[in-house]
């Protein structure tokens, strides 16, 4: 009995897998795109309306066309592949948080949010299209799907999600809120870093098609190092790789992404 469970369980994870493109890793997905795309539009409206927003009207438009240039280089890729499905449901936002915080977040569905703090160390167009391509890779390789997924039957058994938010609204939106970038959870510590590495991967060639320099990832990098506290804890208690790991990986792609950078 105990071995047809395994074979069961074993399935069931098996068919409920998807592939991040580019990379071509397999990552679970128990949610669809309808349903994460759906709370993602209640989580963000929510996360706006308890936020400031910034009357800097130069600072929310360097955002937004930024934004709209990668936007643009992702639906490119996609058509290439023809796989332009996958971005199906999408309604692209961007917006800047007046924060002291240095973040930046991609729901599903392209929902971006951009906070003020981040900006000094962006410094210019070149080094806010690395944070923002970052996160919007984050979203087209569904990562909140996936932690989502990996969340659910964490918590819930591989319950769905519909379910789950019928049961435990809270909680499930609390596990969206982390799942999206917007948390932390202990839970998927590792799994946040290979997520990360991942979105960085990802990123630096969506920016070079946009017609962003690639190169500038290793610099706005080395700046975030500069800044970061010197006792912050060691990489594998860290959601995040390490800043010297993360250069080390990005020099290793530059070759790649590249090939895709023609200046405009």
């Amino acid at each position: 009995m105990l071995k047809k469970v395994m074979l069961a369980s074993c399935l069931f994870v098996a068919a409920a897998c998807s592939t991040v493109p580019i990379t071509g890793r397999r990552q679970l997905s128990l949610v669809s795109d309808t349903e994460i795309n759906a709370l993602a539009v209640q989580q963000y409206q929510e996360v706006l309306s308890t936020s400031k927003l910034s009357s800097n009207s130069t600072q929310v438009a360097l955002v937004r066309r930024v934004g709209q240039r990668i936007q643009q280089a992702v639906e490119t890729y996609f058509r290439s592949q023809n796989q332009q499905a996958q971005l199906a449901g999408y309604a692209w936002e961007f917006n800047v948080i007046e924060d002291k915080q240095e973040n930046a977040w991609c729901m599903p569905g392209g929902k971006v949010a951009v906070y003020t703090g981040i900006l000094p160390i962006t410094q210019d167009e070149n080094g806010l299209a690395v944070v923002m391509a970052h996160e919007i890779a984050h979203a087209v390789a569904k990562h909140g799907s996936e932690r989502m997924s990996q969340g659910l039957l964490q918590s819930y058994g591989g319950q769905a999600l519909s379910a789950a938010l019928a049961a435990k609204p809270e909680g499930t939106q609390q596990l969206a809120l982390q799942a999206f970038g917007v948390g932390s959870s202990v839970g998927l510590l590792k799994y946040g870093r290979n997520q990360e590495s991942e979105a960085d991967h990802l990123g630096l060639i969506f920016m070079a098609m946009a017609g962003y320099n690639p190169d500038g990832a290793i610099a706005f990098w080395q700046r975030m190092d500069a800044r970061e506290n010197q006792a912050s804890p060691p990489e594998f208690l860290s959601t995040h790789p390490s800043n010297g790991t993360r250069i080390a990986d990005i020099q290793r792609e530059l070759p790649e992404a590249r090939k895709y950078y023609k200046a405009r």
